[in-house]
């Protein structure tokens, strides 16, 4: 009997995936653009590293304590959820099998057959089948605070490192022209892996992260320079 390979599904890296890909995202989009912005408020080079060296560390620390906090929400209000569903189990377990069996016949199933899946289920694991296809919370999405907030200061350093290296290394008449080249570059490559890796179109991911950062680096520069004039 021939064995079939285990099927690799992308749902596993949703956690993970969007808090990386959000923290290089803006990592790279808000230290170029903020480099940009003091360069063109004709600001010395060292100055303009120093800027980016704080907006490094703080926007790293924003992006672990953010998604932290929202996360570990979204955590308390399953884990609230999952306490109201035991207490149920508990008070009325008949109500609960017929719950769950009204679950599965409106997906398709006849009734004596949920009856028998619900009863089979519910045996096995009462609260993970009601969590799973009551409530929606199943293992492979339950909120991960601590992996969104490490994955995503992670991210947001790696990312936010980038512009700064090609700022250290780039000649100070060159600045603007060279960090905004190569962070338009680095942000085309993100969402290009991004798209890849969560299955969808390469080119347009690149090109929707692109187009966005161009326009954040834009009016960054546009502010910085106008400020600059004026003092």
């Amino acid at each position: 009997m021939p064995v079939h390979n285990k099927e690799q599904h992308r749902t596993g890296r949703i956690g993970w995936l969007r808090a990386a890909v959000l923290g290089a995202n803006d990592g790279i989009l808000s230290t170029s653009s903020l480099l940009l912005g003091v360069a063109a408020a004709h600001a010395t080079h060292s100055n303009v590293l120093v800027a980016g060296v704080a907006g490094l560390v703080a926007g790293a620390m924003s992006m672990a304590a953010g998604e932290y906090v929202s996360v570990h929400s979204q955590a308390d209000t399953e884990q609230a959820e999952l306490k109201i569903e035991r207490a149920e189990l508990k008070a009325d377990d008949v109500g609960e099998h017929k719950e769950l069996m009204a679950i599965y016949v409106a997906r398709g199933l006849e009734p004596s057959l949920a009856k028998q899946v619900a009863r089979q289920l519910m045996a096995h694991d009462a609260i993970g089948a009601h969590a799973r296809d009551e409530l929606g919370i199943s293992e492979t999405l339950r909120a991960r605070p601590i992996q969104a907030a490490l994955a995503s200061a992670g991210s947001f350093a790696v990312g936010a490192a980038m512009p700064l290296l090609v700022t250290a290394i780039a000649p100070a008449a060159g600045l603007i022209p060279l960090v905004s080249g190569t962070s338009l570059l680095f942000l085309a490559v993100l969402g290009g892996l991004a798209a890849r890796a969560g299955g969808a179109g390469v080119a347009a991911g690149a090109i929707r992260v692109t187009f966005w950062g161009a326009l954040a680096m834009a009016l960054t520069a546009g502010v910085g320079a106008l400020f600059g004039t004026i003092a």
